[in-house]
């Protein structure tokens, strides 16, 4: 059985490995050894996610996926979350969260079959329970912000997001010295649609 740590930030800007020291002090009082980190910054409330599929490519069966909070893998709506837990137990793959509990008892295999078929369906269903919360969460704030810019635009004070000058320029010089997309994504840590922007404002030039 090996445990692998899943690290989730939802944006570039966020620290992915902000709960390393959290997991490995769990790992150390449970006297678990994590075998390896899985890093990413992507939305929650998404399934694309190429980390969190490498790390269940990685797997064994009875392996632990170990998490700080539920929310870290899932803020998927219910459709998406079903295809996530299915993958989950095809890869018979136990999902350990340090806000769960009753998830702990999942990262030993020192238990009887009656007791570990209990402990999963408990974990299963706080885990649904966790995962909808997340979700819920997720939507309330999404819509909380759209009533905020809605509000903001009806009293003209709306300007959107700021744009990253100095960013932008970086983006620019590169394009010019002729530096694929895909070596400016990784340098510089944009999304494809503001290298698009910057690159049709090359070349109105």
């Amino acid at each position: 059985m090996f445990v692998r740590a899943y690290l989730r930030a939802s944006t570039k800007e966020q620290d992915a490995t902000r709960a390393k020291a959290d997991l490995d002090r769990f790992a150390k009082e449970h006297g678990l050894k994590i075998a390896a980190y899985y890093r990413e910054n992507e939305s929650g409330a998404s399934l694309k996610r190429p980390d969190l599929f490498k790390l269940l490519s990685d797997c064994q069966p009875e392996d632990v996926l170990l998490v700080e909070q539920v929310d870290r893998l899932s803020r998927l709506n219910a459709a998406d979350w079903d295809k996530l837990k299915a993958e989950l137990s095809a890869r018979q793959v136990r999902v350990v969260a340090l806000d769960l509990p009753t998830s702990w008892m999942m990262a030993t295999s020192h238990h009887d079959e009656m007791t570990a078929r209990m402990f999963d369906a408990i974990n299963g269903m706080l885990l649904d329970m966790l995962a909808a919360v997340a979700r819920k969460d997720y939507d309330d704030r999404r819509r909380r912000q759209a009533q905020g810019i809605a509000k903001a635009k009806a009293a003209g004070l709306y300007r959107g997001r700021r744009e990253d000058t100095d960013r932008n320029a970086a983006i620019l010089q590169m394009l010019k010295k002729g530096q694929s997309w895909n070596d400016i994504v990784a340098a510089t840590g944009c999304s494809r649609s503001t290298l698009s922007k910057v690159a049709k404002r090359m070349a109105q030039q």
